[in-house]
């Protein structure tokens, strides 16, 4: 009787095992640095530490970091990373403090355009806390894997900085290098959201290290209790041309490659109208784009959800053509019915006086929302996707 009850114990065991996944708590869409600040300007990465702060949406006990050197065209060299909760500044609580490994090695190398993620490491990580990832790098590429967007100051120091020696900044930016997402082990039923978009949903416009993006508010509403990826990239287009790869070449890395992902919210295309010189080809373009992301996302098993485009007044894009054709498109959008669910940011924050404008008080240049028009986004957001 005591071996049948043994070997039952050890059955759930195995089951409970296979049961856990890997859901994303953090993430951001890599790129190449695009202007000359993109990059650091008085010290380089190479043999030095660079202390990055992320904003995370789940907490967990177990979590694994994805690094990547997915735009670099040589090796890059990592001689240590180590994760901490984090304080003020460039502080970090060293009590906290553990190195991850990589196959059991604290140091790692990550081939041309690939990714590595770390082993599984118990962490006490707490919903909706910030996390610190410190990097001692060894040889690094030409090219950096980056996020400029970050909104969040990143610190680099001269030579190596263990977790309790004092972090002696020699440079602060606010750009991410190399971190590119940050998973937590669930049961497999824990909600996971990712959003593609551009720099609305990157946070221009938003308080730099507040963590108050429409994505951050949006993940505070939901009580941490949901992932939340944002990847969102700052003058990214769907179709060809702006910034960092357009959303039809980066789809599949920035969202089907993410893990626990249920939701994806699809909210972009004002870079392609407002650049357009023949928009009605580019609204047709725009619509088969959402058309085919969509049957993606059902295909991996995601629910869809459309994020209608806000506001050209009072911008350069501004045109009556160029309006004309956000209209279409908004009109197709909320009319769509392969999709599972409607964000009319548009009718969100809109003047509802002058509607192709957004409402003066919540407006940071006419084309982003502030930090009160981010609050409205993601409160919005989360009563519309709490129970999807």
């Amino acid at each position: 009787m005591r071996r049948i009850l043994s070997l039952y114990v050890m059955c759930l065991s195995v089951v409970a095992l296979m049961a856990q996944q890997w859901t994303g708590t953090w993430a951001t869409a890599t790129e190449t640095p695009f202007a000359k600040n993109d990059v650091p300007q008085t010290l380089s990465l190479e043999g030095n530490t660079l202390r990055q702060v992320v904003h995370v949406s789940l907490g967990g006990d177990v979590l694994r970091l994805e690094l990547s050197n997915a735009f670099g065209d040589e090796l890059l060299e990592i001689k240590s990373v180590y994760i901490a909760d984090a304080t003020e500044g460039e502080h970090v609580d060293a009590k906290t403090a553990q190195y991850l490994k990589f196959n059991g090695r604290q140091d790692v190398s990550i081939n041309p355009h690939q990714v590595v993620f770390s082993d599984a490491l118990k962490y006490k990580l707490k919903p909706l806390q910030r996390l610190s990832v410190t990097i001692h790098y060894g040889s690094m590429p030409k090219t950096l894997t980056t996020h400029r967007g970050s909104r969040t100051t990143s610190y680099i120091m001269q030579g190596e900085c263990k977790p309790k020696d004092t972090f002696r900044v020699g440079e602060k930016l606010e750009h991410w290098y190399t971190i590119a997402a940050l998973d937590v082990q669930t049961d497999g039923t824990v909600p996971c959201i990712a959003v593609l978009g551009n720099s609305i949903t990157d946070g221009r416009g938003s308080t730099t290290d507040a963590h108050n993006r429409w994505t951050d508010v949006l993940a505070e509403q939901l009580e941490g209790r949901v992932g939340v990826l944002n990847l969102g990239i700052g003058g990214n287009c769907v179709l060809q041309g702006g910034l960092g790869q357009p959303a039809v070449d980066r789809f599949d890395r920035d969202i089907l490659a993410q893990r626990g992902v249920k939701t994806l919210v699809i909210f972009e295309g004002i870079n392609d109208i407002g650049g357009s010189k023949q928009v009605e080809r580019t609204g047709r373009q725009l619509i088969r784009a959402y058309e085919k992301f969509t049957q993606k996302a059902h295909q991996a098993g995601m629910k869809v959800y459309l994020g209608t485009i806000t506001p050209l007044g009072n911008t350069g894009y501004w045109s009556h053509y160029h309006e004309a054709c956000r209209q279409t498109v908004n009109e197709w959008i909320r009319n769509n019915k392969d999709v599972d669910g409607l964000l009319d940011f548009d009718q969100l924050i809109s003047d509802s006086q002058q509607p192709t404008r957004i409402r003066a008080e919540w407006q940071y240049d006419w084309l982003h929302p502030n930090a009160e028009g981010y609050r409205q986004m993601g409160t919005y957001s989360a009563t519309i996707l709490k129970n999807n």
